[in-house]
């Protein structure tokens, strides 16, 4: 996937568990673990907001581009 996801080494480096960050945005650790694993095909930006304010990061920091152009007619 062409935007890699980088949640779980800032969890980790911000010491708070998924469960804390799920009870904090008020999402579910079911859509956590997608997102977290990559294989969510959205987000919403008030989720990414939330997100990036309790973690005190940038959106940068848990999305990163690959630099790929990824085609959706290759899936």
């Amino acid at each position: 996937m062409a935007i890699q996801v980088c949640l779980s080494q800032v969890l980790k480096e911000r010491g708070m568990t998924s469960k804390e960050l799920c009870a904090k945005v008020g999402i579910t650790e079911a859509n956590l673990s997608i997102l977290r694993s990559g294989k969510a095909s959205g987000v919403r930006f008030h989720t990414i907001n939330k997100i990036c304010y309790y973690l005190d990061c940038q959106v940068g920091d848990i999305l990163r581009f690959d630099g790929r152009l990824e085609d959706d007619d290759a899936q």
